[in-house]
């Protein structure tokens, strides 16, 4: 369709003739309010910085010579970092004559990964530094599917909390 006739198309309607794709061949053009159109636009760039989210690299430190509760509590801890969207780096403290047994810190790395393996996924072997021994785990869900996910189910229950139910909860 010609240009001019657009135009005058636009102008019968009260609209505008807006260029939508002006790298397409051939350019593509519509005909709509453009206020609408910038509105729309600047909404759907304000959603997608909201839930645009940086990952950040949580630590979990252990002992080697961990209790079994203490073990659960951090995994626990890490599995929760994990589902935001977050790495974890798994740390080992060795003091004194633990130093001479990395092999050990090495199965508890690999037992832990292990028990996470449902979350997240190792990036880095584990690995001796100075006294410390590391492994980096990362997410399985980037950091904006996890936001995502946490949002739906946050709307969800405000959803399930409906404006009834509260005024009977303010009665009793």
């Amino acid at each position: 369709m010609k240009i001019e006739v657009a135009l005058r198309l636009a102008q019968d309607a009260d609209l505008d003739l807006v260029e939508v794709a002006p790298n397409s061949k051939p350019p593509v053009a519509k005909i709509m309010d453009y206020g609408k159109f910038k509105y729309e636009q600047a909404q759907k760039l304000k959603e997608a910085r909201r839930n645009q989210a940086n990952t950040i690299l949580k630590e979990v430190r252990f002992r080697l010579k961990i209790d079994k509760h203490d073990y659960e509590t951090k995994r626990k801890r890490a599995e929760g970092f994990l589902k935001a969207g977050d790495k974890v780096k798994a740390m080992i403290l060795f003091r004194g004559r633990e130093q001479s047994r990395p092999e050990m810190g090495v199965r508890l790395l690999q037992r832990f990964a292990e028990d996470v393996a449902e979350f997240g996924q190792v990036e880095s072997t584990p690995t001796i530094d100075g006294r410390n021994m590391v492994m980096v785990i990362g997410p399985l869900k980037n950091k904006s599917e996890a936001k995502a996910e946490a949002n739906a189910v946050r709307a969800a229950r405000r959803e399930a909390n409906t404006p009834e139910e509260s005024a009977e909860a303010e009665t009793v």
